[in-house]
């Protein structure tokens, strides 16, 4: 988010630290109120990747409920560095890049802050992917299936889905080119529009099936006899760390948001009522009207955007409209604010919040999002898990740092000063590059086993990378605390 009431650099801070978007926020841009930050939530919650989600975990052997309690307790899990992490951010007005200066130095912050940008890159693919889709089966309803055509070579799509996907992808341009006073303004009156189609959604799904049909009375593949006989506690642990997992991004560039918050209170409050609930409920509404489509099509369909295609008529149009809203929202808050920033703190002088958010929609193109929605085990398991053994290592390390390190205490000039506190060795604190790399490796086997990578790894490791986040955020943030206090 742009940060315009600070446009001069001040002369004691080093220029390639600073620029106006990075800079504190001041009591004039403190505007956020506990319902701007509810309705951010809602507007990011309620989108195609949530809806997946239940739908995902019951695909897995879960019953609908087993399904929804994961989910729930997942996004209360993650609630929790949510709020740890957002409190610098409202307290000293940084954004997530700045932060991390406190505990990995004024270069070394660079790297988390580059490793959480490529991440939202990647969901900013896949989010698109699925706006474009929508695009797509919308003109194929229209003209009969005349936008049809043959898979081209490498890409693995035909030339329509192609457009599809670009004219979408340039419909998110357009939102970085006027900057974040649009994004904010999509984001509140999106909001009560998408939780209003998505209980129409439901409604329909129940009288059109009557009922929401035969998944939500199924039995659970892990009980005698089942399928999956025994293995509840392993999927169930996996499924968790993929909710956790799923805005385990968010965790961390939190700050980017509630630098703008009018108080402690407003951030906390807003943040408790959108996230975990309206994840539940969404979650809910994906599992039941897959549910009932057993009933009204014969086959689960847990794509809403293959749903909606089988819709017809009007329906179609407006469902597949929404989806597109929903998925624009989304990705503009979620997948755009943070590594525009971080793609910023990497060259502060010549980088702006605007040059890095074309910078995320270009590497979001290049990692081919539609691969990694091929089936719903593979984007839960691979996908979520594996990027959150990422993440997880440095929310631990952020916590330990921000409060049992420092409580809550950050000389705040000093993080634009490569001479000062944070400056460390040569930029780099030793302690927080090394806990981050130590916190990543023991979920390294068991991501490239389940990533297909290598064939096979010593059972433990698979075992270990369910706990992904857990993994790394623990031993990350304990060894940091270790190193940091041995080296005072």
């Amino acid at each position: 988010m742009e940060n315009n009431n600070n446009s001069v650099k001040p002369a004691h801070f080093d220029a390639d630290l600073w620029n106006p978007d990075l800079a504190p926020t001041t009591d004039e841009t403190r505007t956020w109120n506990w319902i701007h930050f509810a309705s951010l939530w809602v507007a990011m919650v309620v989108c195609v990747p949530t809806y997946m989600l239940a739908a995902g975990l019951v695909s897995e052997g879960m019953t609908w409920y087993q399904a929804i309690i994961t989910v729930l307790l997942g996004n209360a899990i993650v609630l929790v560095p949510m709020l740890l992490i957002g409190h610098a951010g409202a307290k000293y007005g940084v954004p997530f890049p700045v932060l991390l200066r406190s505990a990995f130095g004024t270069k070394g912050a660079k790297i988390p802050a580059l490793a959480r940008g490529l991440v939202a890159c990647g969901w900013f693919g896949i989010q698109t992917w699925v706006g474009g889709s929508a695009i797509y089966v919308i003109l194929n309803s229209l003209t009969n299936n005349s936008f049809q055509g043959s898979a081209l070579p490498f890409l693995g799509i035909d030339i329509s889905q192609t457009l599809c996907f670009f004219a979408f992808w340039a419909l998110h341009l357009v939102f970085i080119h006027f900057g974040t006073g649009s994004i904010r303004w999509l984001e509140s009156y999106a909001a009560p529009f998408l939780i209003a189609m998505g209980l129409a959604l439901l409604y329909w799904a129940y009288d059109t099936a009557g009922g929401f049909g035969v998944m939500l009375s199924a039995p659970s593949q892990f009980g005698p006899g089942g399928a999956k006989e025994g293995l509840f506690l392993p999927t169930f642990i996996a499924g968790l760390t993929a909710m956790v997992g799923f805005w385990a991004t968010m965790a961390l560039n939190i700050p980017d948001f509630t630098r703008f918050a009018k108080s402690q209170k407003d951030q906390i409050l807003g943040q408790a009522i959108g996230l975990p609930l309206p994840m539940a409920l969404f979650a809910f509404i994906g599992v039941a009207v897959t549910s009932a489509t057993v009933t009204i099509y014969g086959e689960a369909i847990w794509d809403p955007v293959k749903l909606a295609g089988k819709m017809g008529g009007m329906g179609i149009i407006v469902a597949l409209a929404t989806l597109a809203l929903a998925t624009l929202t989304t990705n503009l808050a979620a997948n755009v604010v943070a590594p525009a920033y971080g793609f910023s703190n990497l060259n502060p002088s010549k980088i702006n919040f605007k040059m890095g958010g074309y910078i995320t929609a270009g590497i979001g193109v290049a990692i081919f999002p539609w691969k990694l929605l091929e089936s719903a085990g593979g984007y839960i398991f691979t996908w979520l898990i594996g990027y959150s053994a990422l993440l997880g290592p440095i929310a631990g390390i952020l916590i330990a740092d921000y409060f049992i390190l420092r409580k809550c205490k950050l000389n705040v000039e000093a993080l634009f000063q490569h001479n000062g506190e944070y400056g460390a060795t040569n930029g780099w604190n030793i302690a927080g590059m090394v806990s981050l790399v130590v916190g990543i490796l023991p979920n390294l086997p068991g991501f490239l086993h389940a990533a297909g990578i290598v064939e096979s790894v010593p059972e433990i490791f698979d075992t270990v990378y369910n706990y992904a986040w857990f993994v790394g955020c623990f031993v990350a943030g304990i060894l940091y605390l270790l190193m940091a206090k041995r080296g005072n």
